[in-house]
C-alpha cells in the first residue's frame, strides 16, 4: 500500500490489522506518535489525516491509503525549525513529562481547522454563529487529550496565543 505522510510516499506491505499508530512507529520510523492507551481515550497518537484529527491507535492504516497523513514531524518547520504551536507549547511551558505534547499538539492544529472551518463544538453559541475561541472552547476541543501531569492551563494558554496572532500557522 501506499501511505502518504508529511508529504513523503511510501510503500509499504503491512497486515491489513496494522493499526495507523503503529505503521507510523514500526514501519516508518516516526516515533514522535505515541502509544498511550491504546483504546482511543487519551490522545496521545492523535495525528491528522487530510486536516482532521484522529487517535491512530483506531485506525487501520489500509483506511489511509491515498490520504495525507501529518504527524508531529510535520508540523515543525523548514530546516527542523519550530511550527507555531510546537514554539507556542515551548514559550507557555506546556508540557511536563512529554509524553502527550505530540498529540496534543496535533489536536492543537486540527482545532485550529475547525475554527477556520466554523465547525462548532459543544459550548460554541447555538444559532448557528461562528464559534469565538475562548479559553472553555480550547478546553472543550482538547478534551479527548489528556495531560497525567496536569499541564492544562499551559495548553490553553500556548493554543490560545497561537490562535490569537501569537504564531503563523
Amino acid at each position: 500500500m501506499k501511505l502518504t505522510v508529511n508529504g513523503e510516499e511510501h510503500e509499504l506491505e503491512l497486515d491489513p490489522r496494522t493499526t495507523l499508530l503503529d505503521a507510523l512507529r514500526e514501519h516508518l520510523g516516526l516515533v514522535g506518535t505515541k502509544k498511550g492507551c491504546d483504546h482511543g481515550q487519551c490522545g496521545a497518537c492523535t495525528v491528522l489525516v487530510e486536516g482532521r484529527r484522529i487517535c491512530s491507535c483506531l485506525a487501520l492504516a489500509v483506511m489511509h491509503e491515498g490520504d495525507a497523513v501529518t504527524t508531529i514531524e510535520g508540523l515543525g518547520g523548514a530546516d527542523g525549525e519550530l511550527g507555531p504551536l510546537q514554539a507556542a507549547f515551548v514559550e507557555h511551558d506546556a508540557f511536563q513529562c512529554g509524553y502527550c505534547t505530540s498529540g496534543q499538539i496535533c489536536s492543537a492544529q486540527g482545532l485550529l481547522g475547525e475554527l477556520e472551518r466554523g465547525e462548532p463544538s459543544a459550548v460554541s453559541p447555538v444559532g448557528g454563529e461562528a464559534p469565538t475561541l475562548t479559553d472553555d472552547e480550547i478546553r472543550e476541543r482538547m478534551s479527548g487529550n489528556l495531560c497525567r501531569c496536569g499541564a492544562y492551563a499551559n495548553i490553553v494558554r500556548a493554543i490560545g496565543s497561537v490562535a490569537r496572532g501569537g504564531g503563523e500557522r
